[in-house]
């Protein structure tokens, strides 16, 4: 079986191909830089240098690969929907030159929207592209990525953590190696068919209220959570050099979630995984903010 991994480098595709080793199924790794592909990683797969963007350097990576794991890598876009628009068009291209059986996408939740949360709508655009393709489809809809929270390690150390939704507004939280499991699970199995969506929604709905009292025991101080306007956010974003648009397209994300959107998965068994938010806080962020 050949399985074909893109962004090795990512929260997600670092911990999958380890998985697919272990499994017995090496992977081929798609990397935009494969000198940050692990070492032992590069030992046994093989790697691929190229642009996601380049529908035919991708087509010709992908070419006899029985099951594809696509990720949306970021781009430089002013507009972040152009750039899904084309990642997603190189992989349906390359989906339909090899007529790929299995793709696997990772998407969010909220991306069955289509419309009004920002950068996720773009993952939309992915999974209608991909949809078309006459392979068999399981898109990924993840919660919210505990490593997000790397990110603000400097305010998490200063004993805040801050969102722009209501503090006590609960949604799913996920670590990223139970996203990479079941993504292997489904590259691995030839048993479903069609075009499937599967929540990864962690073992429970947390509100950052609930996730900062959490933290706050896994690594030893005390945070607290704090709502903070999307114009404070704004104004932040803006020193780190992002447009206008790009601003607009982060903020929508979280705003979609404020309108009683309810996932078209919702957490049952097969949505709910194991790793719970405390755990993963004590072995990464508490090391983090110690340093």
């Amino acid at each position: 079986m050949k399985i074909v991994v893109t962004t090795p480098t990512g929260n997600v595709g670092s911990l999958l191909a380890p998985i697919l080793v272990r499994a017995g199924t090496p992977p081929r790794l798609l990397a935009r830089d494969a000198s940050r592909v692990d070492a032992a990683l590069r030992a046994v797969c093989d790697v691929v240098e190229l642009d996601q963007g380049d529908r035919e350097a991708v087509a010709a990576a992908t070419r006899d690969a029985d099951a594809l794991y696509w990720v949306d890598p970021q781009t430089q876009d002013d507009d972040p929907l152009d750039g899904y628009r084309r990642m997603g068009e190189s992989a349906a291209f390359a989906v339909t030159a090899n007529r790929i059986p299995r793709v696997v996408f990772q998407s969010s939740v909220g991306a069955e929207a289509r419309h009004g949360f920002g950068e996720i709508d773009g993952l939309g655009l992915t999974e209608d592209l991909l949809n078309a393709t006459g392979a068999d489809v399981t898109h990924l809809r993840s919660g919210f990525f505990f490593s997000n929270l790397l990110m603000d390690v400097d305010a998490i150390r200063a004993g805040v953590l801050t969102t722009t939704r209501s503090v006590d507004s609960a949604l799913a939280w996920v670590a990223p190696l139970d996203i990479a499991t079941v993504a292997a699970t489904r590259l691995l199995s030839a048993d479903w068919h069609g075009v499937q969506s599967v929540g990864v929604h962690g073992p429970t709905d947390l509100s950052f209220a609930q996730a900062a009292a959490i933290i706050s025991d896994a690594i030893g101080r005390t945070v607290v959570a704090q709502q903070v306007s999307e114009q404070d956010q704004a104004r932040q974003l803006a020193q780190f050099g992002l447009t206008a648009v790009q601003i607009e397209s982060l903020l929508g994300m979280t705003r979609g979630f404020e309108d009683g959107f309810e996932p078209a998965d919702p957490r049952s068994i097969a949505t709910t995984t194991p790793t719970t938010l405390g755990s993963w806080a004590h072995e990464f962020l508490r090391p983090a903010v110690a340093g």
